[in-house]
């Protein structure tokens, strides 16, 4: 007999004028326990979103009468913290870009992989939860708190780009295994958020996750952080606390910056690799744990093992699955669905309605190189839509950082 399904407290509208269509989102939705409810048409979308609330619409692009985007811009008028994701078989970057304009916070394609579908609806109602301020039922604590960036919450979502999906394969597959995973990509391109998404789609998602800037701090910290240490262990340790690994057990730690740590705690990491062991400073037994290790770094850890400022073996005990994050500049088409994400997001933390984005500021930001990455993008966003005149609907290329019309300009008068 088949378990039951436990209810929760969304629901799902689907429209979709094809039957099967509808019928099979209906039917792996309802087992995941949505409540889910169904339209032909969007105009019979409307008329249901409008009498009940609804948590998570679900449309197709094309189709009689009324396209998805106008579907989704109409329920959104009377449900706008409402949840869009975009269902197409005409997939193209520009049909995207527009979706995600008016509002859509993913656009799946046609025919849609069937293990997808409910983890793409719990992204759209923890983004949900974020912009409306509340938690999701049932949750123990909030999602996300005060100093989450949208970074978080921005990929895979708004990636089109061939090489972004072809990583987010590699992190689907890898997030089965226990094996460590070494991330590597240059700094403000999204390693952390590569990490979450590895544990929440990991059989350890129920457990913690504790992420670490091995960067941020010095040596005799960080080993104390990582470790943790016993009562007057050193100067000022009035207490016995735990360290990070302790407080992943049965979870995931992320160690951003790992080609930055000291010789002295990379022979310590790489015993707990071997055996899952440590002791504490101060310590005379040692502590087992069960974690998954995932690291991160912007560094050449190839060069840094032949100039010996890295542990080989260390090495070959982190780089078991190594994903590669490609810098901004090399992915140009994710561009202007990123900005029109964190349009939609600046837009409503600051009570705003930038909506569109003048040509000639869709050109500076798609050729501009971004040597911050995504974590630059966002940032000059924010900047742009708080600094910009109440009654502006437009992204223009003033509104831009200085430093970035700067740039443009200096190039441009480099090619005369």
């Amino acid at each position: 007999m088949a378990a039951a399904v436990t209810k929760n407290l969304y629901t799902v509208l689907i429209v979709d004028d094809e039957t099967n269509i509808r019928r099979a989102l209906e039917q792996i939705l309802t087992h995941e326990g949505y409540t889910v409810i169904t339209a032909e048409s969007g105009k019979k979308a409307i008329e249901l979103a409008a009498n009940q609330k609804v948590d998570v619409l679900i449309s197709d692009l094309i189709m009689p009468g009324m396209e998805g985007v106008e579907v989704i811009q109409k329920i959104k008028e009377f449900q706008p913290h409402c949840s869009a994701l975009i269902l197409t078989a005409y997939g193209s970057i520009r049909s995207a870009v527009d979706a995600i304009r008016y509002g859509a916070f993913d656009y799946l394609q046609k025919p849609f992989d069937i293990e997808e579908v409910p983890r793409v609806v719990k992204q759209a109602l923890e983004f949900s939860s974020r912009t409306s301020g509340k938690s999701m039922a049932g949750s123990k604590e909030p999602l996300h708190t005060a100093n989450d960036s949208p970074l978080q919450y921005a990929e895979p979502l708004q990636c089109l780009s061939l090489k972004m999906q072809e990583v987010y394969k590699i992190v689907h597959n890898a997030a089965r295994s226990k094996a460590t995973v070494l991330i590597r990509g240059e700094s403000g391109t999204g390693k952390e958020l590569i990490a979450r998404s590895l544990h929440k789609q990991s059989q350890r998602a129920s457990g913690p996750y504790i992420a670490v800037s091995c960067a941020a701090l010095p040596e005799t910290l960080l080993e104390s952080e990582l470790f943790g240490h016993e009562k007057n262990a050193f100067t000022g340790a009035a207490a016995a606390k735990p360290g990070r690994f302790e407080l992943a057990d049965r979870g995931t730690i992320f160690l951003d910056e790992i080609g930055d740590i000291s010789p002295v705690v990379q022979v310590k990491l790489l015993r707990v690799l071997e055996n899952w062991e440590f002791e504490r400073l101060g310590a005379v037994k040692s502590t087992h744990v069960d974690v998954r290790l995932i690291a991160a770094t912007h560094k050449d850890l190839e060069q840094a093992v032949q100039e010996n400022k890295f542990r080989q073996d260390l090495y070959y005990r982190l780089n078991v699955i190594t994903i590669s994050i490609p810098a901004l500049r090399e992915r140009s088409e994710d561009i202007l669905p990123l900005t029109y994400f964190f349009l939609n997001i600046f837009n409503q933390e600051n009570d705003r309605c930038i909506n569109n984005i003048h040509p000639e500021t869709e050109a500076i930001l798609s050729s501009y190189a971004w040597p911050g990455n995504i974590r630059e993008l966002e940032n000059s966003i924010e900047h742009a839509v708080v600094l910009s005149p109440l009654d502006s609907d437009t992204l223009m290329p003033d509104m831009l950082p200085l430093s970035i019309l700067r740039d443009m300009q200096r190039s441009s008068l480099s090619n005369l």
